[in-house]
């Protein structure tokens, strides 16, 4: 008699754990989070000011138009990682559960039968 594809899913699942990540991945991970998170938050509110930091610097003075998009971009930039990061983790999390619910019906189904 032939196995079917979930019962051989599942025992795979059982047999190969997943790896915990290592320490630059996680390193990595944490960040991915930071990064963008500290930008948007030290992200100075009037494009005078981010005029006056890119001068202090990198030594080249940009317009005040220009501090404006260069701040405008920075904070579309900011947002979109961080939506980015939140989507790729929710992805994850479902994904997990979705792998040990299968498993816990096949498993379930086993016992309903012996």
């Amino acid at each position: 008699m032939k196995t079917c594809h979930c019962r051989q899913v599942a025992t795979q699942a059982r047999e190969n754990p997943p790896r915990p990540a290592s320490r630059w991945r996680r390193g990595g991970e944490i960040a991915g989070w930071i990064i963008p998170g500290a930008t948007l938050v030290l992200l100075p509110k009037c494009p005078i000011c981010v005029a006056a930091y890119v001068a202090l610097f990198s030594g080249v003075g940009i317009s005040v138009a220009s501090a404006s998009n260069l701040r405008t971009s920075l904070l579309i930039l900011c947002v979109a990682t961080l939506l980015c990061l939140a989507l790729k983790r929710l992805s994850r999390l479902a994904s997990q559960n979705k792998a040990l619910d299968g498993a816990h019906s096949i498993s379930s189904q086993r016992n309903n039968r012996d």
